[in-house]
């Protein structure tokens, strides 16, 4: 095994040989990690050179100024590295499914996978993947609106039951068949993006309400279809949560339950609502400096406040005498 020393001196060399060509590429090796930062040219020919001499790599972040990976890349690391767990390949907008289907092949211990932005990515190349890297912890697949479908969360659902956190961000094929299969297939989701997600209705909420009680953060940005039978789920979910494990007000913590919720531009709800989440979930906060419920756009919303903004609001004013 390579020494921290070894490993050290290779960063600095590895920094200073391609930092030296004309500040085209920022490269940072940190133990199993390999991290490439502000690359514009030659990304491609770096990594075919660079993966087979890094085998036991567990992290791979290739960060892009402007689209360079292509498919050939990609297969030379699930060729090489089959130790890898945490892979960005965000904004290769030349991938195609080859790519997909190499990592299924090659990387089967993934747990993150960042692919947001992969425009060419089709749905059945997405569920081929789930089907072999089952240990996904974390998924990003934003404005991938080829590929992420109901179809393909369905598969997800069914393979990658370990899943903690997904960003769906503006994914507009996605309907409430793909998130209640999530909602069905992945109880431990902590982290649920679908804003943008036009399609969603109530049912996506309520399944999601019922069936994954971890979850933190969630978010609705304009999706317009939420009405208030989506926020009285989230609450009273609250509420069995609370009679289940019979919890005693003094273990109550703050950090159970919702602590990021954003329903921003969902203009069919109504305050009482709104309300009735805000004071289920006491880590959702509507004051000055912890914003964690965002409802921009909802003018009729303007309202609804957590608790310690009605404290501080009803906090009695000290008199001088």
């Amino acid at each position: 095994m390579m020494s921290i020393q070894w490993l050290a001196v290779l960063s600095l060399l590895c920094i200073f040989f391609l930092v030296g060509k004309n500040l085209d590429i920022f490269c940072l090796l940190i133990r199993n990690g390999l991290y490439f930062f502000r690359c514009k040219n030659n990304m491609n020919s770096l990594v075919l050179s660079l993966a087979p001499k890094f085998t036991k790599l567990q992290t791979l972040i290739l960060r892009q100024d402007k689209p360079q990976l292509e498919d050939d890349a990609v297969e030379a690391i699930a060729n090489c590295c089959h130790d890898l767990q945490d892979l960005d390949l965000s904004k290769s907008f030349k991938l195609t499914d080859r790519s997909l289907y190499a990592l299924a092949r090659g990387s089967p211990n993934l747990t993150k996978l960042n692919i947001s932005g992969c425009s060419a990515f089709s749905d059945s190349a997405l569920a081929y993947l789930t089907g072999f890297c089952r240990k996904l912890k974390v998924l990003n697949l934003c404005g991938c609106v080829k590929t992420a479908s109901d179809r393909a969360l369905q598969a997800i659902g069914y393979n990658c039951s370990q899943l903690q956190s997904l960003n769906l961000g503006w994914c507009e094929n996605v309907g409430d068949l793909g998130v209640t299969s999530l909602a069905y297939g992945c109880p431990d989701l902590r982290a649920l993006n679908l804003c943008g997600c036009v399609l969603i209705t109530d049912e996506s909420v309520i399944a999601l309400a019922s069936r994954c009680r971890h979850l933190r953060s969630l978010g609705l940005y304009y999706c317009q279809n939420i009405t208030d039978r989506a926020m009285y789920s989230l609450a009273q979910s609250r509420l069995n949560k609370k009679h289940e494990r019979r919890e005693t007000v003094k273990n109550r913590r703050e950090e159970d339950g919702l602590r990021n919720l954003n329903i921003s531009q969902c203009t069919a709800l109504t305050p009482p609502a709104v309300q009735a989440v805000c004071d289920s979930f006491p880590a959702l906060h509507t004051c000055p400096g912890r914003h964690s419920l965002i409802i921009s756009g909802c003018l009729s919303l303007t309202s609804v406040h957590c608790a310690c903004a009605v404290q501080a609001h009803r906090a009695p004013i000290t008199h001088a005498h």
